[in-house]
């Protein structure tokens, strides 16, 4: 298992033969470019590297009518006239003599993706194709696209593999509309976007691009045009558009590339972790690189460099997802449950509002000497040494571990380690004392950047001296923000400051603050209250407060299942770089230590089983704290709704 990357170099024969300020963006540097930076950064040579074979003409009739692929095939004996004059009849597009060869490279290449996914030669993967595909439609080519690769994959795994439900997430900036006409009366496809929108004003000046378009007949409630969990996918595929992106002159927008790992991680829970990506559009060159590299460290299970700058949404994203909710609540009852938030009458102009869509500046222009620099910071940082490390008091559990997790057997302690630990004696058995040793070593590990996350077990009435401890020691390695997520009989230490940590404790019955840096929450006991607790309160809480460090503790009577542990683990790794230590006592470690493993090492977390809908006291819950935390913690304006 692994990460393909599907590429051929005759993709970049196209280019444009004539004058077109509209067409000449779309050139063969821009995979030149994306791949060069792969191999620069040796993320290619970690992937299972496929050669693109063509898509038959059956197989691009699964979308396609036979008039306009024989139409494609006749560009091949078109003299450069004939071309510009049939590239004229269509919408920003333009025709080559290799068109149809590396158009149905870049469709093959999608469904080659899809079959090394189902089939379970790779876990996920990247087509880096070119032409486009998103707004190519049945009998049209459209918007630099020829043929539509993603929609062709979802054909293909439809009637391959039979799948039944197919998530397509396209984050391009233009709306496909292609996409949505080919599946709009299709319930067994999710056809998720987010795009620039301002009224109809941009490109391609569609009214079906806004939010009230949510599908014809039995797909009504399968476009949303902003994925939610309800719909459980076993395929997720992505129409990976980069236009977005800082500098580039399509988009406008100032999105950085390290964007563009968390969206990635994040869709890396659903569909058992099955994502196909296919490139879309993406036009400022090294933008486009540091972006697809971002996808493919990401993809490859690499933690996600931090988010720079204010976590705060600016209210034209909340009335563009206020908006989504109100035209999708008749479809799903995940948003029936939803209390919406009361939003006031915008102040921005149209225009700036869908500039504003994904929280940046609507001054979007970005002088190239001041690109480079910015690109220049981002993470790209190689693997720790050790991914994720197990120490455990507990016979047998090193048994229970997935490949390529290090189960530490003992430790060498550092002096300055051993001291620490002794400060501490007098709250310790001799034999939980030896334990907080190793356990401080891993915190070290990962404080250091030599171990990217680590699991430790405690006996049950050390648990909370141990995080008591743990948290000291990371504000005396200088960590400014540390996130504790505590479930069980756990308290938070009375002497703590509040501005360094923040504690949230997952117990009891009624949900509790204390202060804006510290409160409670009880368990859910339904998979969507779990999900609305986690989506819903923990995510937002940990992007809006950026920690260096993530302790997760596991104490007496924490009630977290398997599959419930491995998503709250999963979950954090993002907003935290994959830095998260995990104490968990020792009566539960048997049966949570190789899900806990799996899902800090990067795979998929296990599936939370039937959905069920949350209970009235679950909501209530947990619109109690949003209601009183979100004047502190922005983020819970957009969090996502109950289900």
């Amino acid at each position: 298992m692994g990460t393909a990357l599907v590429y051929h170099e005759d993709m970049t024969a196209t280019r444009l033969l004539w004058d077109d300020p509209e067409c000449e963006i779309e050139c063969p540097e821009r995979l030149t470019a994306a791949l060069d930076g792969l191999r620069q950064r040796g993320l290619e040579e970690r992937c299972l590297c496929l050669s693109a074979c063509e898509a038959s003409e059956e197989e691009l009739g699964l979308v396609h009518s036979p008039e306009y692929i024989a139409l494609v095939q006749k560009t091949q004996t078109l003299d450069k006239e004939e071309l510009h004059a049939l590239s004229k009849q269509y919408n920003a597009v333009y025709f080559h003599p290799d068109t149809f060869h590396c158009a149905r490279l870049a469709a093959g290449a999608a469904l080659q993706l899809v079959d090394a996914v189902l089939t379970g030669a790779v876990h996920n993967g990247l087509a880096l194709v070119r032409p486009p595909g998103h707004h190519s439609q049945r009998a049209a080519a459209n918007g630099f696209c020829v043929f539509n690769n993603v929609a062709l994959a979802a054909k293909h795994a439809k009637q391959k593999y039979g799948l039944q439900r197919i998530l397509i997430v396209d984050w391009d900036v233009h709306h496909g509309q292609g996409i949505q006409y080919i599946f709009n009366d299709d319930p067994s496809v999710l056809y998720f976007s987010w795009h620039r929108y301002e009224h109809g004003s941009f490109w391609p000046f569609l009214p079906e691009s806004d939010a009230d378009a949510v599908g014809q007949g039995q797909g009504q409630g399968f476009t949303v045009n902003l994925p939610w969990n309800q719909f459980d996918p076993e395929l997720v595929l992505v129409s990976a558009g980069f236009d977005s992106a800082i500098g580039d002159p399509e988009g406008q927008m100032q999105a950085t590339p390290e964007c563009f790992a968390h969206l990635t991680q994040l869709l890396q829970v659903l569909a058992g972790g099955r994502i196909c990506a296919v490139l879309e559009g993406g036009y400022h060159l090294e933008s486009l690189a540091q972006s697809v590299c971002m996808m493919v460290q990401t993809l490859l299970g690499d933690p996600t460099p931090p988010l720079l700058g204010l976590m705060v949404p600016c209210q034209s994203a909340l009335e563009s997802i206020q908006s989504v909710q109100t035209a999708q609540t008749p479809y799903w009852t995940s948003l029936q449950q939803n209390v919406a938030p009361v939003l006031s009458s915008s102040t921005h102009s149209p225009e700036e509002r869908s500039l504003r869509l994904l929280g940046e500046s609507p001054t979007c222009a970005v002088a190239e000497d001041s690109l480079s620099p910015l690109l220049d910071q981002l993470c790209l940082r190689p693997a720790p040494p050790i991914c994720t490390a197990v120490a455990s008091t507990v016979p047998g559990a090193a048994l229970c571990l997935p490949p390529g997790v290090l189960h530490q057997e003992g430790s060498v302690l550092r002096e300055e380690t051993e001291a620490w630990a002794r400060l501490h004696k007098s709250r310790f058995q001799d034999e939980d004392l030896a334990t907080l040793g190793k356990i401080l070593c891993l915190l070290d590990g990962i404080m250091d950047g030599q171990i990217r996350n680590a699991i430790a077990t405690t006996t049950a009435l050390a648990t909370a001296a141990t995080l008591d401890v743990l948290i000291q020691r990371c504000l005396a390695r200088r960590a400014q923000r540390v996130l504790c997520v505590a479930l069980g009989q756990l308290d938070r230490p009375l002497d703590l400051a509040d501005d360094g940590i923040l504690w949230l404790n997952i117990r009891g019955k009624d949900a509790a603050i204390q202060s804006m840096f510290h409160f409670s929450t009880p368990l859910p006991q339904t998979t969507g209250g779990f999900l609305s607790l986690i989506l819903g309160l923990v995510l937002p809480l940990a992007y809006g407060f950026q920690p260096d460090m993530v302790l997760m503790a596991l104490g007496p009577a924490h009630g977290l299942q398997n599959a419930q542990a491995a998503l709250l683990a999963a979950m954090l790794r993002s907003p935290v770089g994959g830095r998260i230590l995990a104490v968990v006592e020792e009566e539960s470690i048997r049966l949570l230590a190789r899900s806990l493993a799996q899902a800090l090492h990067g795979e998929t977390p296990p599936s939370l089983g039937p959905f069920s809908k949350a209970t009235p006291e679950e909501i209530q819950a947990l619109m109690f704290l949003k209601a009183r935390l979100e004047a502190r913690w922005k983020l819970l304006q957009v969090a996502a709704p109950p289900p």
